[in-house]
């Protein structure tokens, strides 16, 4: 549990940056940038970096450790916030830009913390210790907005420069936290990176179920997150309307996660992800009822609920999938497919809300879960119904 505890508050603080981040990289980029067309261009930038770590990162930890790996993620986010503070005080865009992607590393190397949690345990506790990792997210919703909030005018003459501060210092603070974890050494065999190719890995159904099921999750929360705060700006919702939407959201996306773990020990994998399917469902269906405050914050919440349930769910199955000595390539080739498709999605969010608008982009996100649900559902059938 000391363990958990610790791996708990390091996902907490790193979630708690990139809540920073998301709250200020773009208003900072409108202030920067020479073309309006580019301010967001620094907050894309970061899902990038997070997606061209994921593989590096996992090798790394592979070899040299779960510590290591985590203390070296840390380090670039303090660099990141070093230079996106910088970046303020010379009113640089083009340095603003590479701190986004600094930040963005970061998460490539955390992205790990709930794998990390499975293997401090017993295995009969890691589907719940994951989920209780995951929980960090709440305590992030909170922290996270606060700190924006607060370091925002830390330096009243370079408005957002205490921003960058505040990451800086967030992620600093994971690195004495590291210190008192004790992670399971790497033998010999997980080092030398041995085991089955992933083509062979990629042939059990359960694999291909977690990855869909991952993958799905992302794809589709961030799809409609990202154009939400545009939805409701066009239905002349304001900013403070928004914000609690989002904070809505985020505390459906990770309160769940107090007792995912133990629904999942007690009903299986694939009901807990077939569950979020069904809550996915939910979300757009209150999505397309109205465009009231209270079917952007109902629908919003139940997008991170089913979000959680299906990417939880997902991360304990994948977790059964590989020996030791695969679990980089595995984990890596997951993660690498999860934020390929959110790079995809912040890239296309706003696009498609402008071309189709809110309504029509629920009506496209159907046919794509009930794709995903069949092909879930095939893959189940391949297991023998069984978890």
């Amino acid at each position: 549990m000391k363990n958990l505890s610790l791996l708990f508050l390091c996902e907490a603080l790193s979630r708690t940056a990139s809540l920073v981040m998301l709250s200020s990289m773009a208003l900072i980029g409108q202030r920067l940038t020479p073309n309006p067309a580019l301010a967001t261009l620094p907050l894309a930038l970061a899902p990038v970096a997070t997606m061209l770590m994921t593989v590096p990162a996992a090798q790394l930890m592979q070899r040299r450790g779960r510590k290591i790996g985590f203390a070296i993620g840390a380090a670039l986010g303090v660099v990141g916030g070093a230079v996106g503070c910088l970046a303020v005080y010379q009113g640089d865009f083009a340095l603003l830009c590479l701190g986004g992607l600094g930040i963005g590393a970061v998460n490539g190397f955390a992205t790990y913390y709930r794998f990390a949690a499975g293997e401090v345990v017993a295995e009969d506790f890691r589907s719940r210790a994951i989920s209780l990792v995951m929980a960090g997210g709440v305590i992030a919703a909170i922290s996270g907005s606060n700190l924006a909030a607060w370091s925002r005018e830390w330096f009243p003459d370079y408005l957002f420069a205490g921003s960058f501060l505040g990451i800086a210092a967030v992620h600093a603070l994971v690195l004495p936290v590291l210190g008192f974890v004790s992670f399971p050494a790497p033998n010999a065999e997980e080092q030398r990176a041995g085991g089955r190719s992933l083509r062979e890995i990629a042939r059990q159904s359960d694999f291909a179920l977690a990855v869909v099921g991952a993958v799905a999750a992302w794809g589709l929360m961030s799809l409609l997150m990202n154009a939400t705060p545009l939805a409701m700006k066009r239905h002349l919702h304001s900013f403070a309307d928004t914000a609690w939407v989002i904070q809505w959201h985020v505390l459906g996306m990770y309160v769940p996660s107090f007792f995912t773990g133990h629904l999942i020990s007690r009903w299986g994998e694939h009901r807990i992800m077939f569950t979020g399917i069904a809550l996915l469902g939910c979300s757009i269906a209150v999505n397309l009822s109205g465009v009231g405050l209270y079917h952007y914050t109902i629908g919003l919440a139940l997008l991170g609920v089913g979000w959680n349930f299906l990417f939880v769910g997902s991360t304990s199955l994948l977790a059964m999938t590989h020996r030791p000595e695969e679990k980089a390539r595995v984990q890596s080739c997951n993660d690498f497919l999860v934020f390929g498709l959110i790079v995809l999605t912040s890239f296309g969010a706003a696009p498609l809300e402008g071309m189709l608008g809110w309504d029509r982009l629920n009506h496209l996100a159907v046919p794509f879960l009930l794709a995903v649900a069949v092909v879930l559902g095939w893959l189940w059938t391949r297991t023998g119904w069984g978890g």
